[in-house]
């Protein structure tokens, strides 16, 4: 066993490569949430339709019991006007992950948006089946969720975004 001559990697090269990894996945992650959002901002069929479809689907039989009042009185009475605004958060999300600023307001609305729809979409694979299915019908946004809480906990605009050039 050798000591003092093991060549240990510095915290300092190991941090800044995280730091670079995390950016480009924030900015891959901004890709989906600019594509969806201008979906729902320039196209007519989300807002004048399609959330509607949705929200009916979510209170008939997927959203959890606590949550299909919310969805009932307060969301879909105002529909039409809510779908502009999903699309507007996501693009909001969106750019502001691809250029890194306001990275962690961001990531604290991402994550509210993504703990939404599970909510809304928790009892899609039906009720009394094994848990790992309820999970597996998540994949599309519990992940998410978790990396806006990466995102958050790294600051995740510092490293190649206007949040770091900001601070200096």
């Amino acid at each position: 066993m050798e000591t003092g001559s093991a060549k240990t990697e510095e915290p300092a090269p190991r941090f800044a490569a995280l730091s670079k990894t995390i950016a480009l996945v924030r900015m891959g992650t901004a890709v989906f949430f600019i594509l969806f959002g201008q979906y729902k901002l320039f196209g007519p069929g989300f807002a004048h339709g399609g959330f509607q479809e949705y929200l009916r689907g979510y209170i008939d039989s997927s959203a959890v019991s606590f949550y299909r009042p919310v969805l009932t009185v307060v969301v879909l009475p105002h529909a039409l006007f809510l779908g502009y605004v999903v699309g507007a958060v996501e693009m909001f999300i969106g750019i502001s992950l691809l250029v890194g600023i306001w990275v962690r307001a961001a990531s604290v609305l991402g994550a509210l948006f993504m703990l939404n729809l599970t909510l809304a979409t928790w009892w899609e694979p039906g009720h009394g089946v094994p848990l790992w299915r309820y999970f597996g019908a998540e994949l599309d946004h519990l992940p998410l969720l978790f990396l806006f809480v990466i995102f958050f906990v790294s600051d995740a605009g510092r490293a190649w975004g206007l949040d770091g050039q900001l601070r200096q």
